[in-house]
């Protein structure tokens, strides 16, 4: 279905309207870009189906799910702020002392073995996942169904709890 200049201007509306009621203060300035994955999302429903009806209450859910994986997505990225003036991370409001910079260095050794130990699909999905990519992004850079991606980083990941757990370690 090819929805016309004025039934994308509408339904690009609504779905601002639904972002703007699911969307926390602290997104705010991502709204734009979450609007457009909306879009991608709904644009794709309607390519697939033919005679789609699309329901307000329908619209609500994919701006709830777009909000959701943009928090997911910020935390796992553990976004930092950029320095105005230099355009370079901002400081660190406090220090790592050398006893914290000493444990996170034997947990990214514990990781990085942890890593090595899985199968390479597993490592591959996880290693992406861990960067922050989600889970259809990870599958259209491996060149895997979203399914196997999914099921490989899940389980991966999995076993990379047990792993560090093994070794006495938590992340």
């Amino acid at each position: 279905m090819d929805p016309s200049d004025d039934e994308l201007q509408r339904l690009r509306q609504d779905l601002a309207r639904a972002l703007r009621r699911a969307c926390p203060s602290w997104l705010d300035s991502r709204r734009d870009d979450l609007l457009q994955l909306a879009m991608l999302r709904v644009m794709s429903v309607l390519k697939r189906e033919e005679n789609v009806v699309l329901a307000t209450s329908y619209l609500y859910k994919v701006a709830h799910a777009v909000v959701v994986d943009e928090m997911r997505r910020a935390q796992w990225r553990r976004e930092s702020a950029l320095d105005d003036a230099t355009g370079e991370p901002a400081a660190p409001s406090r220090e790592a002392g050398p006893e914290q910079r000493a444990q996170a260095r034997e947990i990214g050794r514990g990781i990085d073995g942890c890593l090595a130990a899985l199968t390479e699909p597993r490592r591959l999905a996880v290693t992406l996942h861990l960067q922050g990519h989600s889970v259809s992004e990870a599958a259209g850079l491996l060149g895997w169904t979203v399914k196997r991606t999914e099921n490989l980083t899940y389980r991966g990941l999995s076993d990379l709890r047990t792993c560090l757990a093994a070794k006495g370690l938590k992340p």
